[in-house]
């Protein structure tokens, strides 16, 4: 297994700054670096809902984490990591039972694939956002994932650079927060 466990490497907090000028542009920083980041297309809020294009204002733990093998090698980390397959999906069905977690193809309720052409989730960590204690429609697949070209929003998450997401994944493990302010 290519993990780290040793607690003293590992950062406990990731934050979350809105970047100037910007609701869509954010300012993520891990120890002393600060890296750009792209959030929702509706910027942040308190109370998200699905679909709302909204990134949630909130302490995220970090829970796991999907990657595709067939496109990278990711270095050492002590996050459960998991390679995409192409039958992988997640449910944003809210009133699927299955809604806000992963489930396999064929599944015809409303879904995102994991398997995307782009490289937005080459690497993917999972947020404990409305994951551990679900609540109908209060927001799914919010992830911690690569960034489209020109920092683009998302639907929600937050993204950085996949060089970036290289440098500070070896310090990552299950339980590091992210605080989004």
């Amino acid at each position: 297994m290519n993990r780290i466990t040793s607690p003293e490497h590992c950062v406990k907090t990731i934050l979350v700054r809105p970047a100037p000028g910007s609701k869509t542009r954010a300012i993520v920083q891990v120890g002393p670096l600060r890296i750009p980041a792209a959030i929702g297309r509706s910027g942040r809020t308190s109370r998200k809902r699905e679909g709302d294009g909204a990134t949630p204002i909130a302490a995220m733990p970090l829970l796991s984490g999907f990657t595709r093998g067939d496109r990278l090698s990711l270095p050492k980390t002590g996050l459960p990591m998991a390679r995409i397959r192409p039958s992988m999906l997640w449910c944003d069905e809210p009133k699927h039972p299955s809604y806000n977690r992963p489930v396999n193809a064929p599944f015809r309720p409303s879904h995102e694939e994991l398997a995307r052409k782009d490289e937005l989730y080459d690497i993917c960590l999972v947020l404990d956002w409305n994951v551990s204690a679900r609540r109908r429609n209060a927001g799914s697949a919010i992830f911690f994932h690569l960034i489209r070209p020109g920092y683009e929003p998302t639907a929600g998450c937050v993204a950085i650079a996949r060089r970036d997401m290289l440098r500070i994944l070896p310090y990552l493990r299950r339980g590091t927060v992210l605080r989004v302010l």
